[in-house]
């Protein structure tokens, strides 16, 4: 029984190791225009779960979602967000049963993502950190 519980502590502290490796792999991007440097993960987690509508700033904030299943979106919600897909269903279905909310919009991939977030300047996402270009900026976590 030892072994057993020392086996699965050492997968639970190797996962989330590995987390916190891919959460640096992603990054969250927005229009070059917009005034934010930086961006608390509470702040992208209101914003991408609906309970916030506005950045920091007071400026309007469009989130827009990649496809499930995507390398992007697994370390996104998996590693910043802290919610996996089972959980981020469960989570948008009550919400939407209720009427109280609804999902950010699904965009496309991290290319289509960057092209959407390049001409929308309320515009959030989240791409692969090796996919973005001076077209958006990649906000800093405080």
């Amino acid at each position: 029984m030892k072994t057993i519980v020392y086996r699965l502590s050492i997968f639970v502290v190797l996962w989330m190791a590995s987390l916190a490796v891919y959460a640096d792999d992603v990054v969250v991007v927005v229009h070059p225009s917009n005034p934010l440097m930086e961006i608390s993960i509470a702040d992208v987690k209101k914003i991408y779960l609906g309970k916030k509508k506005f950045f920091p700033g007071g400026e309007k904030a469009i989130p827009g979602d990649q496809p499930k299943d995507t390398q992007s979106r697994t370390f996104f919600y998996d590693g910043i967000i802290g919610k996996s897909e089972a959980k981020l269903k469960i989570y948008w279905s009550r919400l939407i049963f209720t009427g109280k909310g609804t999902p950010p919009r699904i965009i496309g991939i991290d290319r289509v993502i960057k092209k959407w977030v390049a001409n929308q300047p309320q515009a959030i996402g989240y791409i692969m950190r090796s996919e973005a270009d001076n077209t958006v900026k990649i906000l800093d976590f405080k």
